[in-house]
């Protein structure tokens, strides 16, 4: 559909009405429209301006029921929000409603809580496996965040016909979490390039070309290509395997220049960083990870497409990137922990620290408009190859700071509502 259907709710001069303010859903659903927008929409543009600046000075005259509309949309629309957050808090919307049907939010409510069941169970079993790992010992300089993993894992997929997958992911982003503070923040750069070497070649002959201490997550890393491979072998899909390896090399090798540019007290210009950025960040090795684990047949096609032509994955990819560095300059030292893309900026065309940030988010904004281009014409590839994609942008898009290593305030709480707490009265308030 045309975004020219819009002009309808628009003056001569290309300005909305304002007659529209007196429509207060109205108002809502078209900003929730504009959310959609692709590359060239300049409607669309214009309804955002529009909608945000309505709804934030009418929210304090609102019923309660639609100000918590109004509040949470401006928050974060449903668009860029996480399917199953957006679930949970809708459901205590709707029961404020005076007109709620009361069959249908019962209905929410017990499938709500049938999934969080299962959710629940999956996140026990997983803690058993990870108090045989011995984190603590065999990984000292390691977040333990297995929690996190297993919510970003159900941010992805959180169907219940999607439990092998959650439990791949989870694994994948644990090892991903104990590599990335390894490389981060612990081992020497004379370490990380024989395990850099080992890791490409994913063969228990390497174990001992490595340091000790970094032998156990390499055998992790192992097990979890053997586990794999075992499985995909019973659906004759072992072969798939490659793609996920192919996917680990590229990861792996991106770590070692950024842990090379921090050694050589390197700031890259901005287009060499985020070459590097947006693999290190490992979105597309989770997405081809996805494609691999989620139980739907996937043609070699749609690999190569995803691989090789797809706006969604780099998109996704960028998005992670550019909003990670962003917090993470506002919540550290950067340089310790090697270039961002801010620092890169400020440096390349000389801008303040605000101007870098301004940048990154403007990158941010247009990067969902390759996401929403995908998502709504590539209609050759099926909906369940995009939507991890789109999934894993909106898990960082609700990210309101250094959430995942420090997931005390924002991300706790989220944790808390979907995996804790029941959908009643009382937590609806």
């Amino acid at each position: 559909m045309s975004s020219d259907v819009f002009k309808k709710f628009t003056n001569n001069d290309g300005k909305f009405k304002e007659t529209l303010t007196k429509d207060v859903q109205g108002l809502l659903s078209l900003y929730e429209a504009a959310h959609l927008r692709v590359h060239g929409e300049e409607i669309l543009e214009e309804a955002l301006s529009f909608t945000v600046t309505h709804l934030k000075s009418m929210s304090p005259k609102l019923d309660n029921s639609l100000k918590a509309q109004v509040s949470e949309a401006l928050f974060q629309p449903i668009h860029t929000n996480v399917p199953r957050v957006v679930a949970r808090k809708y459901i205590c919307i709707y029961e404020n409603i005076e007109s709620h049907d009361d069959l249908l939010l019962k209905f929410a409510k017990l499938d709500f809580h049938i999934l969080q069941k299962m959710h629940q169970r999956e996140l026990s079993e997983l803690t058993r496996r990870w108090k045989d790992l011995d984190h603590s010992n065999k990984y000292p300089y390691a977040r333990d965040k297995l929690v996190e993993c297993y919510f970003w894992a159900t941010g992805v997929y959180f169907g219940p016909q999607y439990k092998r997958a959650r439990r791949t992911l989870t694994k994948l982003i644990v090892i991903i979490t104990i590599t990335d503070d390894l490389y981060d923040a612990y081992a020497t750069y004379d370490e990380l390039v024989p395990y850099t070497d080992a890791v490409e070649r994913c063969d228990i002959s390497t174990l001992d070309l490595i340091s000790s201490y970094m032998r156990p997550l390499y055998q992790v890393l192992l097990d979890y290509f053997d586990e794999m491979e075992e499985e995909l072998t019973k659906d004759g899909k072992a072969h798939y395997v490659y793609y996920a390896k192919i996917e680990m090399n590229k990861w792996i090798k991106s770590y070692l220049k950024e842990a090379e540019w921090l050694k050589d007290d390197i700031i890259p210009k901005c287009e060499e960083y985020k070459r590097n950025a947006t693999i290190t960040v490992s979105n597309q090795m989770i997405l081809i990870t996805c494609l691999i684990v989620a139980g739907e047949f996937i043609s070699k096609e749609t690999f190569e497409w995803m691989i090789n032509e797809s706006l969604v994955a780099p998109a996704s990819s960028l998005i992670n990137r550019l909003k990670d560095d962003i917090i993470g300059h506002e919540h550290e030292q950067q340089r310790e922990h090697g270039a961002s893309f801010i620092e890169c900026y400020m440096k390349e065309y000389g801008a303040s620290k605000q101007e870098a940030y301004v940048e990154a988010q403007r990158q941010i904004s247009n990067t969902w408009k390759d996401i929403n281009t995908d998502y709504l014409h590539a209609t050759q590839i099926p909906t369940f190859v995009l939507e991890p994609a789109l999934n894993l942008s909106r898990l960082v898009d609700i990210l309101q700071e250094d959430d995942f290593t420090d997931s005390q305030n924002f991300l706790k709480d989220t944790i808390t509502l979907l995996f804790v707490d029941s959908v009643n009265s009382t937590s609806c308030g």
